[in-house]
């Protein structure tokens, strides 16, 4: 029975990887030429060290280009799986919504956000999402680097009121010139903010926000209006 269940999803798992290899190929014409390379050189270089160093050996002759094999084959499929990465945000960069696909998809387990925007405007389709972690609270601009400027401003205020002593840090999302940072850059640029806060206080600033965007009462717990930024967080 497990061979059965095992050789009804390995068709399965192939056609995806066929799938994402056409889709991306199909987007980006190179990616054949750096498939061939990322699999080709591991190739060539197992088959060298083979005859260099085990050409009397049968058992370390087949070994060392199995190797090389298996080793081509799996830099063939991380290659693959980068550039099918870029190509995905290349579709969806400059389109409304983006930052919250990317939020939802590939947001690291450290951070809390959401794929709705916290404020849009309607008529321009500029928004504002908003990330949570350690470092404090994140807003993320989506839309006219100078437009999207006001939405953020307007964010930070309200935010201020709620949690007066969290920091507050802002992104504004664009093609990577004048400070705006791009689509796939996002992850990384979070990263680079220094943390502050502790998981507790991470999960009650996230609590409050929340609460009152739904219109409860103050969670119980923590209160974040008393958090501080503490070294212990920052370590």
């Amino acid at each position: 029975m497990s061979k059965t269940k095992s050789s009804t999803k390995s068709p399965g798992r192939l056609k995806q990887l066929w799938q994402v290899l056409t889709m991306t190929v199909k987007a980006d014409k190179s990616t054949i030429g750096w498939l061939l390379l990322a699999f080709l050189g591991p190739l060539a270089v197992g088959i060298v060290i083979a005859v260099l160093i085990s050409r009397d050996n049968v058992f370390g002759l087949i070994a060392w280009i199995l190797l090389g094999l298996l080793t081509g084959i799996l830099v063939a499929l991380i290659v693959l799986g980068r550039r099918a990465e870029a190509v995905a945000y290349t579709q969806i960069e400059g389109k409304p919504g983006a930052v919250g696909a990317v939020l939802r998809s590939t947001l690291k387990r450290s951070w809390q956000g959401s794929e709705l925007p916290v404020a849009v405007n309607p008529r321009t389709q500029d928004a504002v999402y908003r990330a949570i972690g350690r470092p404090g609270i994140v807003l993320i601009g989506e839309g006219d680097a100078t437009r999207v400027q006001r939405l953020l401003n307007d964010e930070q205020v309200k935010i201020r009121r709620v949690v007066p002593n969290i920091e507050v840090n802002r992104i504004v999302v664009g093609d990577g010139s004048d400070g705006t940072v791009r689509l796939r850059q996002i992850n990384r640029r979070l990263a680079k903010f220094k943390p502050r806060l502790t998981r507790a206080e991470v999960a009650a600033v996230a609590n409050r926000l929340t609460s009152l965007e739904h219109g409860y009462g103050v969670p119980k717990g923590m209160d974040p209006n008393k958090v501080r930024p503490s070294h212990k967080g920052q370590r």
